[in-house]
């Protein structure tokens, strides 16, 4: 079984417990991919099994990248000594790979340092995400299966062309905020993604909103070409 910490489309989480029910149940082994989950979720950022309050060993295999919360190139696999021992030796991608550059480790050791030594930060990128989503929200838009406190904050226009033009007057407004359309989901649920960080001020997430208000708005109202994208 093969899931996600967050998913990253839709700004939920799976029901972990559930999965592990599932795998000892049948006898599989269950894998979760914490690229989006890892210095998001949990009270000091630590990822799903923080989150649902889970021991980490009754899941068989963790996997996660540097180059999200942690801010570096290159990712990770964690799981039980016989299973790295395994991969070391017989995983294809690894045989003739070579470690990472020190600088690239050092930063990412470095990220995981004060995530333990600011767990605050948490908290703050809880509040802001919750801020955009509460604003997005009374604006009336659709945020999908979006859960609290998830950075991921997904507004469903279901339009290709609504996405690209809404992206491109955010871009002009100073405001980045990637469109996701067909192929990636289906075409009623291209959207567009922000993404939060703890870094943002509430002062900025006021001015996304006052923009968005705006462009959305505007977006939704233009005539829709013919064609698909």
């Amino acid at each position: 079984i093969i899931t996600e910490g967050v998913f990253s489309m839709d700004g939920d989480t799976p029901d972990l417990e559930r999965l592990i029910d599932l795998k000892e149940r049948y006898g599989c082994l269950l894998m979760v991919d914490e690229a989006h989950s890892m210095g998001v979720l949990g009270g000091t950022g630590r990822g799903l099994a923080e989150h649902a309050h889970i021991d980490p060993r009754r899941v068989d295999v963790w996997m996660g990248t540097f180059s999200k919360s942690l801010v570096g190139c290159g990712g990770y696999v964690a799981g039980s000594h016989a299973l790295i021992n395994l991969l070391k030796h017989a995983a294809s991608a690894f045989v003739y790979s070579v470690g990472l550059a020190p600088a690239m480790a050092a930063a990412s050791l470095a990220a995981l340092r004060l995530l333990r030594r600011e767990p605050e930060r948490i908290t703050t990128l809880r509040a802001r995400a919750d801020q955009l989503a509460s604003g997005l929200r009374a604006l009336g838009c659709d945020l999908g299966l979006r859960q609290d406190g998830i950075p991921v904050v997904p507004v469903v226009l279901g339009d290709d062309f609504g996405c690209l033009r809404a992206t491109r007057a955010l871009a002009e407004a100073g405001i980045r905020v990637m469109p996701i359309v067909h192929p990636a989901v289906a075409r009623e649920a291209s959207r567009l993604r922000f993404f939060v960080t703890a870094g943002h001020s509430a002062e900025q997430i006021d001015a996304t909103l006052g923009a968005a208000a705006q462009i959305l708005t505007a977006s939704a109202s233009e005539p829709h070409p013919s064609g698909h994208v």
